[in-house]
């Protein structure tokens, strides 16, 4: 019996640090809440808005969706900063949203100059090849002048 009713104060006492718990993990979401730079609801709508009927999102997806937004804002702000000019003008900011809207064309770019960089490898080796034969022959043909010219003496 003295087993038994520790086991149950044991259990009582587990249940009650779980409900701690659980109010800290609240507590430290209504926190991260707070430092979100955007209301989490718009985010999660909007990603819903673009995500198929069938995805959940995780809170931390959310929470980081959040902060991601944040950060590209926070990014295109420090580009429009760097303008002398004290109104910003929407040329100014196409300008330093461009990284942001034009991935796409970024990426395909990239690997235009990949390919650019490979075919001039290809033809450096190819180059590389021919002087190395060239000398190759040069370094034969000076060696049977040299020798031709010993044979006058």
């Amino acid at each position: 019996m003295v087993n038994e009713e520790e086991n149950i104060e044991n259990e009582v006492e587990n249940l009650e640090n779980e409900e701690e718990t659980e109010t800290e993990n609240i507590d430290e979401e209504f926190i991260e809440d707070e430092k979100l730079p955007f209301a989490k609801a718009e985010v999660v709508r909007l990603m819903k808005k673009y995500l198929d009927d069938d995805k959940m999102i995780r809170e931390r997806v959310k929470v980081e969706m959040n902060k991601f937004l944040g950060e590209v804002l926070a990014n295109v702000c420090k580009q429009l900063n760097q303008y002398p000019y004290s109104t910003i003008e929407y040329e100014m900011f196409k300008e330093s949203a461009y990284p942001y809207r034009n991935l796409e064309r970024i990426n395909e770019e990239k690997i235009r100059i990949l390919k650019h960089l490979e075919a001039i490898k290809a033809d450096c080796d190819a180059l590389s090849m021919d002087v190395k034969a060239t000398l190759k022959l040069s370094d034969r043909i000076d060696v049977d002048e040299d020798e031709s010219e010993d044979n006058l003496f």
